[in-house]
């Protein structure tokens, strides 16, 4: 892995650029933020949360990682990462290339990434989520003395990141801000979103509510200061075995939390459940 953490880093009470000193981060106006044990960094203030544990709960947190680590999204990844890496090729080799991943989770399309890297350019990175179990979760899966990427809890709508530092931004099954992104992406940096398709987990869907809203497909503009490169749709089944991993995938959606009681209890009594991904990919130059 060819990877390290992303320095340049914003205060999220004045914009102005931080600097690591030790274990704090600090502004040129005396603000301080300390990196907590588990090797993050709180960007989020109380002015920002409109609750006050915002994002994915700890229990959401760990179903997906579970999830996740047992390969049903990794074409999902490897696509998204071809994609980076393709770029970072491309890109000035002057320097590092700078990727955020805007609602990282617990990190695991930020270490498909670094695990996908196989050229000499090194990668900058840095994974913010406004959930800080989520955040949590990726900081102790890094390694302390070699840490891969930059973790931090922080939200999409004020990035405590600095203007046009940024060779790329994901945003994968998130909330999209493309203002944020156009604001920290250099000129011609890319930005790579992944979102639901209306057949996503339908069969799950059908399990756990007693009708399904109509499919309904709209073309989606381009943001605003972005051109548009590439859209290319990931589908395909995967079959989950053990009433285990059907919890997990049920208690990591909001679905777990929309369903009812009957809804939830039927999808608890399933032994086998075959799914389909529909998921689509869309890549962005920045302007």
């Amino acid at each position: 892995m060819n990877s390290t953490p992303f320095q340049a880093l914003a205060c999220p009470l004045d914009g102005k650029p931080l600097h690591l000193a030790g274990s704090t981060w600090r502004c040129s106006a005396g603000h301080s933020f300390d990196v907590a044990k588990q090797g993050y960094v709180n960007l989020l203030p109380v002015q920002q949360k409109r609750s006050t544990d915002p994002g994915d709960s700890k229990l959401m947190v760990a179903a997906r990682q579970r999830f996740l680590e047992a390969g049903y999204y990794q074409p999902i990844a490897q696509a998204v990462s071809k994609h980076l890496l393709s770029h970072a090729e491309v890109r000035s080799a002057s320097s590092l290339f700078g990727c955020l991943d805007a609602g990282c989770g617990e990190g695991y399309y930020l270490r498909e990434l670094s695990r996908a890297e196989s050229n000499s350019r090194p990668l900058s990175l840095v994974g913010l989520d406004i959930s800080k179990w989520a955040v949590l979760s990726a900081a102790r899966q890094d390694d302390k003395k070699s840490p891969l990427c930059r973790w931090v809890v922080g939200s999409n709508a004020h990035l405590p990141v600095q203007t046009k530092t940024l060779d790329s931004v994901l945003c994968m099954f998130g909330f999209p801000v493309h203002h944020e992104f156009a604001r920290v992406l250099k000129p011609g940096g890319l930005l790579v979103q992944v979102e639901a398709g209306v057949g996503h987990l339908r069969e799950l869907r059908e399990v756990i509510y007693p009708t399904l809203k109509p499919d309904t497909t709209s073309e989606r503009e381009v943001p605003e200061g972005f051109t548009q490169l590439h859209t290319e749709p990931l589908n395909y089944q995967i079959t989950l075995e053990g009433q285990a991993l059907i919890g997990d995938l049920l208690t990591m959606t909001p679905h777990l939390y929309r369903a009812s009681q009957e809804g939830r209890a039927r999808a608890a009594a399933l032994d086998e459940l075959t799914l389909t991904v529909d998921a689509k990919l869309m890549v962005y130059e920045r302007k």
